[in-house]
C-alpha cells in the first residue's frame, strides 16, 4: 500500500459511524416502515400495508428538516445522506407499489407489465435527478416519487366503496399514471422543503394511520 492510499485510508470513517447520524436514523426508520408495508402487501393485508407506506414518506421528510436544523454535520455526512435516500427512495416508491399491486392482483402476468413500468419509471427518475439535482429554484423535473406513496393511500380509501374488479383497474391506471408523470418533463415543487409541508404531512400521515388502524379492527 502506497502512502497516498495508506492516508486516504486512515481518513475514511468507518461504514457505521454514518448510523449515529440523526437524519440517516430517520431514513433507516423509514426503510423499516417500509418492509413493513412490503410485508403487509404480500399477505394481502392492505390496510396495514397503507400505514406503513406513508410513514415511510412521513420519515423521509422528516429526515430533511433534522438535517437541515442540525449544525456542524461535514460534507461526508450531508453526501452520505443523500447516497443512503437515494437508494431508500427506489425501495419505498418503486418496489413498494410494484409490490402492491402484483398482490392485489393476486400476482396474475398482466400486473408485471404495470409492474415493471412502475418500477422502471422510479429507477430512471432517481438516475435523473442524482445527474441533474433540481431544476431552477427548487422544483423537480417530473413528479417526485414521494407522491406515489402519498396519491396511492388516498386512493386505496375507496377499496372497499368500488368493488375489486374496478377498484383493481383504477390502482393499475393510478401506477401507471404515476410513473409517466415520474418520468415527465413536468416541473414540481419540492414540498418536502418547506417545514410547513412537513406538519402538514404529519396531520395527514397520524390521519390516514387512524382511518386504515380502524378498518383493520
Amino acid at each position: 500500500m502506497t502512502t497516498g492510499n495508506a492516508e486516504l485510508h486512515t481518513r475514511q470513517p468507518s461504514i457505521l459511524s454514518f448510523v449515529k447520524d440523526l437524519p440517516n436514523l430517520c431514513s433507516l426508520a423509514g426503510l423499516a416502515c417500509t418492509i413493513l408495508a412490503i410485508y403487509f402487501s404480500i399477505l394481502g393485508v392492505f390496510y396495514a400495508a397503507m400505514i406503513g407506506m406513508i410513514w415511510a414518506v412521513a420519515f423521509d421528510w422528516a429526515d430533511g428538516l433534522v438535517a437541515r436544523r442540525m449544525k456542524g454535520r461535514s460534507g461526508n455526512d450531508r453526501v452520505f445522506g443523500g447516497q443512503l435516500d437515494l437508494l431508500i427512495d427506489i425501495v419505498s416508491y418503486g418496489v413498494t407499489p410494484a409490490v402492491l399491486l402484483l398482490s392485489f392482483g393476486d400476482f396474475a402476468p398482466i400486473f408485471l407489465v404495470g409492474a415493471f413500468i412502475m418500477l422502471a419509471a422510479s429507477a430512471i427518475r432517481l438516475s435523473y435527478f442524482s445527474t441533474f439535482g433540481l431544476s431552477g429554484a427548487a422544483k423537480y423535473t417530473g413528479l417526485a416519487l414521494d407522491n406515489n406513496s402519498i396519491v396511492l393511500v388516498f386512493i386505496f380509501l375507496f377499496e372497499s366503496i368500488l368493488s375489486q374488479e374496478i377498484f383493481t383497474v383504477v390502482l393499475y391506471v393510478s401506477g401507471v399514471t404515476l410513473a409517466v408523470l415520474n418520468v415527465s418533463q413536468i416541473k414540481t415543487p419540492k414540498l418536502s422543503g418547506n417545514p410547513v409541508n412537513v406538519y402538514l404531512l404529519a396531520i395527514y400521515t397520524l390521519a390516514i394511520s387512524g382511518i386504515y388502524g380502524w378498518k383493520l379492527l
